[in-house]
C-alpha cells in the first residue's frame, strides 16, 4: 500500500508541476498552450545529455536544463506568440501554433537523439526502507523535487516584487501598465517559468520511466486534465487536481486494471467539466 501511495504522489506531483505551467500561462496572458508535454520531453533529453553523456553533476545538469527551458519558453512567447497577436491573430491560431511547436519539438528530438527509449542513469544509487517497505530513492526524489518547486513557485509569486507584479498584470493589464509594470515581460517570464517547470519534471522522471520522444504527450494531456479538474488558471488547483488524478490512476491500475487507468482519469475530467465547469477551486474562466 505504501508503494502505491508513493507512486500516486510521485505521478500526481509531476502532473501538478506541469499543470502549474498551464495555469501560469493562462493567468498571465489568457492563452493556452498544448506544447507543455513536449517541453517535459525536451527537458528529459537535455538532462540525460548533460548527466549521462557529458558526465556533469546532477545539480549542474538540472540547473542547465532550467536555464535552457526558461529561455525556450521566453522565446516562444516573446517572438512567436507576440508576433502572431501583433498581426491580429485570434487565440485559436496561437493554440494551433503551439501544436506546431509540439510537433517540431518531437521531430527535433527524434532527429537529435533517435526514436528509441533511452535509459536515464539513476540519480540516487540506494533504496530507503519506510515502515518495512523498500522504496527506490529516485522515486522519493521525484516527489521531493516536485513539492520543492511547488513551494518555490508559491514563494516567488507571493513574496517577491516581480511575483506580485505578475499577479497584478494577470488581474488587470491596463492598471498594471499604468503603475509602471512591464506587462510584456511578465508574460514572457510566465511562459519561461511554465517551460522550466515542465523541463524539471522531465529530468526527475527520466530515471524511473526512461526517455523517449512520446513521453510528454500523455503526461501533458493528464497534467492539463488535472489543471482543468482543479480549476483552469488556478495554480493551486492544478496541484490538487494533479495529485487527485495521480491517486485515481494509481488505485484504478492496482484494484481494477492498468489497461483502464486512462479511461477513469479522463472520465473524471468529463464529469468535472459537466457538473463543475469551473473546477474544484471554482476558477472563473477569462474572457
Amino acid at each position: 500500500m505504501l508503494i502505491l501511495i508513493i507512486g500516486a504522489l510521485m505521478q500526481g506531483s509531476v502532473y501538478g508541476l506541469v499543470g502549474m505551467g498551464y495555469g501560469l500561462i493562462y493567468k498571465a496572458s489568457g492563452l493556452m498552450t498544448l506544447a507543455q508535454g513536449d517541453m517535459l520531453m525536451i527537458g528529459a533529453f537535455l538532462g540525460m545529455t548533460f548527466y549521462k553523456t557529458l558526465h556533469l553533476p546532477f545539480v549542474v545538469s538540472l540547473l542547465l536544463v532550467m536555464i535552457i527551458m526558461f529561455a525556450l519558453g521566453w522565446f516562444l512567447q516573446r517572438v512567436l506568440v507576440t508576433s502572431l497577436l501583433a498581426k491580429g491573430a485570434q487565440q485559436v491560431y496561437v493554440i494551433l501554433c503551439t501544436i506546431a511547436i509540439s510537433m517540431i519539438l518531437q521531430n527535433g528530438a527524434m532527429f537529435a537523439w533517435g526514436s528509441n527509449t533511452m535509459q536515464f542513469p539513476p540519480i540516487l544509487h540506494f533504496s530507503v526502507n519506510l515502515f518495512g517497505t523498500t522504496v527506490e530513492a529516485d522515486r522519493l526524489l521525484v516527489l521531493g523535487v516536485g513539492i520543492l518547486f511547488m513551494l518555490l513557485l508559491h514563494f516567488f509569486m507571493q513574496n517577491t516584487r516581480f511575483g506580485t507584479s505578475m499577479r497584478a498584470a494577470a488581474q488587470d493589464e491596463v492598471a498594471a501598465s499604468a503603475l509602471g509594470i512591464n506587462v510584456p515581460m511578465t508574460k514572457g517570464v510566465a511562459w519561461g517559468l511554465a517551460s522550466m517547470l515542465a523541463g524539471v519534471a522531465g529530468v526527475i522522471l527520466g530515471p524511473s520511466y526512461g526517455v523517449y520522444t512520446a513521453m510528454g504527450a500523455l503526461i501533458g494531456q493528464k497534467a492539463f486534465a488535472g489543471a482543468v479538474t482543479g480549476g483552469y488558471g488556478n495554480m493551486y488547483g492544478a496541484i490538487v487536481g494533479g495529485l487527485f488524478l495521480g491517486f485515481v490512476e494509481a488505485f484504478c491500475a492496482y484494484y481494477i486494471s492498468s489497461l483502464y487507468k486512462d479511461f477513469f482519469a479522463f472520465g473524471i475530467l468529463i464529469i468535472v467539466m459537466t457538473f463543475m465547469p469551473n473546477g474544484l477551486f471554482k476558477e472563473q474562466v477569462m474572457e
